[in-house]
Protein backbone atom coordinates (compact mmCIF):
# COMPACT_ATOMS: atom_id res chain seq x y z
CA UNK A 1 0.00 0.00 0.00
CA UNK A 2 1.42 3.55 -0.66
CA UNK A 3 1.62 5.77 1.94
CA UNK A 4 -0.63 8.36 2.65
CA UNK A 5 0.41 12.55 2.17
CA UNK A 6 -0.21 12.06 5.99
CA UNK A 7 2.25 9.78 6.93
CA UNK A 8 4.84 11.43 4.56
CA UNK A 9 4.39 14.23 6.63
CA UNK A 10 4.99 12.86 9.56
CA UNK A 11 8.04 11.24 8.13
CA UNK A 12 9.50 14.73 7.06
CA UNK A 13 8.64 16.48 10.04
CA UNK A 14 10.46 13.46 12.20
CA UNK A 15 13.54 13.98 9.95
CA UNK A 16 13.72 17.32 10.69
CA UNK A 17 13.33 16.93 14.56
CA UNK A 18 16.61 15.20 14.35
CA UNK A 19 18.00 18.73 14.33
CA UNK A 20 18.01 20.80 17.39
CA UNK A 21 19.47 24.45 15.79
CA UNK A 22 18.12 25.78 12.27
CA UNK A 23 21.78 25.79 10.74
CA UNK A 24 21.50 22.51 10.49
CA UNK A 25 17.54 22.25 9.38
CA UNK A 26 19.01 24.27 6.57
CA UNK A 27 21.92 21.93 5.81
CA UNK A 28 19.32 19.18 5.81
CA UNK A 29 17.30 21.00 3.46
CA UNK A 30 19.89 21.40 1.04
CA UNK A 31 21.14 17.89 1.15
CA UNK A 32 17.68 16.76 0.36
CA UNK A 33 17.64 19.36 -2.57
CA UNK A 34 21.10 17.87 -3.69
CA UNK A 35 19.90 14.36 -3.65
CA UNK A 36 16.71 15.05 -6.17
CA UNK A 37 17.25 14.05 -9.86
CA UNK A 38 18.28 16.92 -12.06
CA UNK A 39 15.25 17.54 -14.55
CA UNK A 40 16.32 17.26 -18.19
CA UNK A 41 16.87 20.48 -19.78
CA UNK A 42 14.38 20.01 -22.24
CA UNK A 43 11.72 20.26 -19.32
CA UNK A 44 13.29 23.54 -17.95
CA UNK A 45 10.89 25.80 -20.04
CA UNK A 46 8.98 28.34 -19.34
CA UNK A 47 5.93 26.71 -19.19
CA UNK A 48 7.18 24.73 -16.45
CA UNK A 49 8.71 27.25 -14.47
CA UNK A 50 6.87 28.07 -11.19
CA UNK A 51 5.47 31.25 -11.20
CA UNK A 52 6.10 33.72 -8.30
CA UNK A 53 9.54 32.26 -7.33
CA UNK A 54 12.57 34.71 -7.20
CA UNK A 55 14.68 31.43 -7.91
CA UNK A 56 14.12 29.42 -10.98
CA UNK A 57 11.98 26.57 -10.14
CA UNK A 58 10.83 23.89 -13.05
CA UNK A 59 8.23 21.54 -12.10
CA UNK A 60 6.69 18.25 -14.09
CA UNK A 61 3.94 16.04 -13.46
CA UNK A 62 3.37 12.78 -15.06
CA UNK A 63 0.21 10.47 -14.45
CA UNK A 64 0.93 6.77 -13.96
CA UNK A 65 -2.30 5.24 -13.56
CA UNK A 66 -4.32 6.84 -10.73
CA UNK A 67 -1.45 8.55 -9.24
CA UNK A 68 0.92 11.53 -10.00
CA UNK A 69 4.57 11.15 -10.76
CA UNK A 70 6.24 14.79 -9.90
CA UNK A 71 9.78 16.02 -11.12
CA UNK A 72 11.35 19.06 -10.13
CA UNK A 73 14.56 21.16 -10.37
CA UNK A 74 16.05 24.77 -9.39
CA UNK A 75 18.71 26.66 -9.38
CA UNK A 76 19.24 27.91 -5.90
CA UNK A 77 19.99 25.13 -3.32
CA UNK A 78 17.39 25.89 -0.31
CA UNK A 79 14.56 26.09 -3.06
CA UNK A 80 15.70 22.82 -4.79
CA UNK A 81 15.30 21.98 -1.29
CA UNK A 82 12.18 23.15 -0.93
CA UNK A 83 10.77 21.63 -3.48
CA UNK A 84 12.69 18.54 -3.13
CA UNK A 85 10.62 17.98 -0.15
CA UNK A 86 7.49 18.97 -1.47
CA UNK A 87 8.21 15.65 -4.39
CA UNK A 88 8.76 13.99 -1.45
CA UNK A 89 5.33 14.56 -0.11
CA UNK A 90 3.18 14.71 -3.00
CA UNK A 91 4.98 12.18 -6.00
CA UNK A 92 3.00 8.95 -5.99
CA UNK A 93 -0.38 10.09 -4.24
CA UNK A 94 -4.04 10.79 -6.49
CA UNK A 95 -4.93 13.91 -7.90
CA UNK A 96 -7.98 13.71 -5.27
CA UNK A 97 -5.21 13.23 -2.33
CA UNK A 98 -3.11 16.54 -3.72
CA UNK A 99 -6.30 18.42 -3.55
CA UNK A 100 -7.39 17.45 -0.29
CA UNK A 101 -4.38 18.06 1.70
CA UNK A 102 -3.77 19.61 4.62
CA UNK A 103 -0.28 21.70 3.84
CA UNK A 104 0.32 22.53 7.58
CA UNK A 105 4.09 21.23 6.95
CA UNK A 106 6.06 24.35 6.29
CA UNK A 107 4.68 25.96 10.21
CA UNK A 108 5.05 22.28 11.56
CA UNK A 109 8.61 22.17 10.77
CA UNK A 110 9.22 26.02 11.69
CA UNK A 111 10.18 27.30 8.25
CA UNK A 112 7.30 29.87 8.12
CA UNK A 113 9.68 31.92 10.66
CA UNK A 114 12.85 31.36 9.54
CA UNK A 115 11.88 31.70 5.78
CA UNK A 116 12.49 35.35 3.90
CA UNK A 117 8.75 36.71 3.08
CA UNK A 118 9.80 36.13 -0.58
CA UNK A 119 10.92 32.54 -0.30
CA UNK A 120 7.76 31.31 1.89
CA UNK A 121 5.66 32.73 -1.27
CA UNK A 122 7.64 31.15 -3.72
CA UNK A 123 6.98 27.93 -1.47
CA UNK A 124 2.91 28.60 -1.86
CA UNK A 125 3.16 29.18 -5.43
CA UNK A 126 5.35 25.77 -5.64
CA UNK A 127 2.30 24.32 -3.80
CA UNK A 128 -0.40 26.19 -6.12
CA UNK A 129 1.40 24.75 -9.06
CA UNK A 130 1.61 20.96 -7.76
CA UNK A 131 -2.09 21.00 -7.04
CA UNK A 132 -2.59 22.68 -10.95
CA UNK A 133 -0.60 20.14 -12.34
CA UNK A 134 -2.34 17.56 -10.30
CA UNK A 135 -5.37 17.76 -12.16
CA UNK A 136 -4.07 18.43 -15.52
CA UNK A 137 -2.47 15.64 -15.45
Amino acid sequence: MTETIEEREASILADFEMFDDWADRYRYLIELGEKLPPLATEYKTEANKVQGCQSQVWLIAERQGDRVIFSADSDSAITRGLIALLVRLFSGATSAEISQANLSLIERLGFAKHLSMSRANGFASMIQMIKRLSQQS
